[in-house]
């Protein structure tokens, strides 16, 4: 009984935003609204009213018009809210107008994003990401003491209190944000070295990206046994995850990055630059997109992730995946979507459906980059022929007197590296280094696929 009358009542908000006139009943229209409200739910603050305004822009100086204004207001006191939520951001100076219209905290779409992003970061790199684009979007709308003692005391060519208390506040945000991208950045470093390990093994590298709740870090579970969290909300995972797995005799290592979503703020951008830049290194990017939702915002959604891989730098192939096949309500959405996207790969990551077909095309991509050898290892230089494991594919192996014969698939790289095992049988079925003599326009083997190698 106690734990229950002092229980803390969540947050009561009244969304308000301006949207082109009739936007509300167009396909995607009302989605936009719901978008905001499911980022209400993932940060923990309860949905009570709409105030919405249909104009071509919002008004520059209050956002919402005289009339729409008066609307908030009374909206707010009536429900008894204690926060209004902008679906888009606000300037400064209409953040000031909402704040004397209303009775109640304001936040806009980047503020609440990032409230968001604060609640589910949990690893300390996660968590100092999250901090920086804090600080970042607050040294923007530093206002406070300053407004009030700007002028007090002031002369010509001199500051008033308030502004020089609004500059030392803007001074040890500063010196905060350099604190913490040196951090990251030294984290950033660490990750790319572990990469480079993974690198020169030659291992596939494959990213996850998409709109968040697609089901990124489901499907990575599905495929690694990575134990992520996983939740019906916004955003649930935010720290950057890597994990192997083997398939057809070969190793290959999958990451989860942060999902995106309209209007991302840029100082997230910038903040998870280090994490989203798997994105950029990764040999394939898979882009997770949900079944479950109408063709248009689909569409949205996909043209969304593009935008958001095209600004940060991602240039490497893309395979659409529809997840959530199990929520598509008959087979004639699926032929529509197989239709609409010939290309993409049909699964549902939370029943397993389809992951092997998803696998075994992953799979076939890679292996159209190998190239088969045929090669010999002496008993004495084992942990060479040890090495090919997890980056051969269709490995056979045959024992010899005096070594193992290799026969697999690797990456141009890898095969000039093992150029000086390249083996080839004798008529009386012994092996023998292939080095038999070839005329002055016939370069070795070696010397090929060494030079393939470095180009």
């Amino acid at each position: 009984m106690a734990s229950e009358s002092t229980a803390v009542a969540p947050p009561r908000a009244v969304v308000f935003a301006v949207l082109p006139g009739g936007a509300a009943n167009e396909p995607g229209g009302e989605e936009h609204l719901a978008e905001i409200k499911e980022l209400l739910r993932s940060a923990g603050i309860e949905w009570v009213a709409d105030v919405v305004q249909h104009r071509d822009r919002p008004d520059p100086h209050s956002y919402l018009g005289r009339g729409k204004m008066a609307e908030l207001k009374t909206t707010v006191k009536t429900s008894g809210a204690t926060v209004a939520v902008c679906e888009d951001d606000l300037s400064p100076g209409q953040v000031a107008a909402v704040l004397d219209a209303v009775d109640a905290d304001v936040l806009d779409r980047t503020e609440l994003i990032l409230s968001v992003f604060a609640k589910h970061a949990h690893s300390l790199e996660g968590t100092l990401q999250v901090h920086l684009a804090q600080l970042e979007y607050e040294l923007t709308r530093m206002r406070g003491k300053g407004l009030v003692l700007s002028r007090l005391g002031a002369g010509v060519d001199m500051r008033g209190p308030g502004e020089t208390k609004l500059e030392v506040d803007r001074r040890i945000v500063r010196r905060r944000i350099q604190v913490l991208k040196q951090r990251i950045d030294r984290m950033a470093k660490t990750r790319r070295t572990q990469r480079a390990r993974r690198l020169r093994r030659a291992v596939p590298l494959i990213a996850l990206a998409g709109y968040t709740n697609a089901g990124k870090s489901t499907l990575l579970n599905a495929l690694t046994d990575a134990h992520v969290s996983v939740a019906d909300r916004l955003f649930e995972t935010l720290d950057p995850t890597s994990r192997a797995f083997r398939y057809r005799d070969r190793d290959y290592v999958l990451t989860d990055t942060v999902g995106f979503i309209r209007k991302l703020p840029h100082q997230l951008v910038d903040a998870f630059a280090s994490t989203l830049e798997e994105t950029t290194l990764a040999d394939v990017v898979l882009v997770v997109a949900d079944a479950g939702l109408e063709a248009a915002e689909i569409a949205s959604r996909e043209q969304t992730v593009a935008e958001v891989l095209d600004m940060i730098g991602s240039r490497a192939p893309r395979i659409v995946v529809f997840n959530k096949m199990d929520l598509a309500d008959d087979q004639g959405k699926r032929a529509r979507l197989e239709a609409m996207y010939p290309d993409a790969a049909f699964i549902s990551a939370a029943r397993g459906e389809g992951l092997e077909a998803l696998q075994a095309r992953l799979a076939d991509f890679f292996d159209r980059a190998l190239r088969p050898v045929r090669l010999f290892f002496p008993y004495s230089d084992g942990a060479a022929r040890n090495r090919l494991r997890g980056i051969a594919s269709d490995l056979r192996e045959e024992h010899t007197p005096d070594g193992v014969i290799v026969e697999a698939r690797l990456p141009a790289a890898e095969a000039a590296r093992y150029a000086r095992y390249a083996a080839a049988p004798t008529p009386e079925g012994t092996v023998t280094l292939d080095t038999r003599r070839r005329g002055a326009d016939e370069p070795s083997r070696g010397a090929d696929a060494a030079r393939e190698g470095e180009h």
